[in-house]
C-alpha cells in the first residue's frame, strides 16, 4: 500500500536547481523533492508520497490525519520507511530501519527547534 502523509516543512534548499527540503512527520524527518509544489512555505504542510510533496494541505486537516495515521501503529512507522531517502534522525529508528514505537507521540503541532538558516522563505 502507498500512502500520502502529511508533513511539516522544516526545511528547504535548491539542490543543484531541484527543490528539496526535510518534513517532520510528527517526530520522524524525511528528505523530500519539492518541486511539485514551488510554492511551499517553511511551516507549510505537505503530503508526501513516495519521496515527493505532491500538495499543500492546511494545517488543522493535517493534525487530524496524523492523529489517525498514530492509531495505525505499524502499517504508517513501514511506509514512512520507505519513503524516499534514508532516515534523517536516526534516535526514532528501530534496529529493523523502521521509525520507532512512539515516533509519533509528538505531533506535527510541535515546532521544529531550528527551521535552518540558509532555508528559502524564512522571515
Amino acid at each position: 500500500m502507498c500512502l500520502g502523509i502529511p508533513g511539516r516543512v522544516i526545511e528547504i534548499r535548491d539542490d543543484a536547481g531541484l527543490p528539496m527540503g526535510k518534513v517532520d512527520f510528527g517526530g520522524v524527518r524525511k528528505e523530500a523533492c519539492l518541486a511539485y509544489i514551488p510554492e511551499v512555505r517553511l511551516g507549510d504542510y505537505v503530503i508526501v508520497h513516495v519521496g515527493f510533496a505532491i500538495s499543500r494541505v492546511d494545517e488543522e486537516e493535517a493534525l487530524k490525519t496524523l492523529e489517525i495515521l498514530a492509531t495505525m501503529g505499524d502499517m504508517v512507522r513501514q511506509e514512512l520507511a520507505t519513503m524516499g531517502p534514508g532516515m534523517d534522525e536516526p534516535a526514532v529508528v528501530s534496529d529493523d530501519g523502521t521509525p520507532a514505537e512512539g515516533a509519533f507521540a509528538g505531533t506535527a503541532a510541535t515546532p521544529p527547534a531550528e527551521p535552518g538558516a540558509a532555508s528559502r522563505g524564512a522571515s
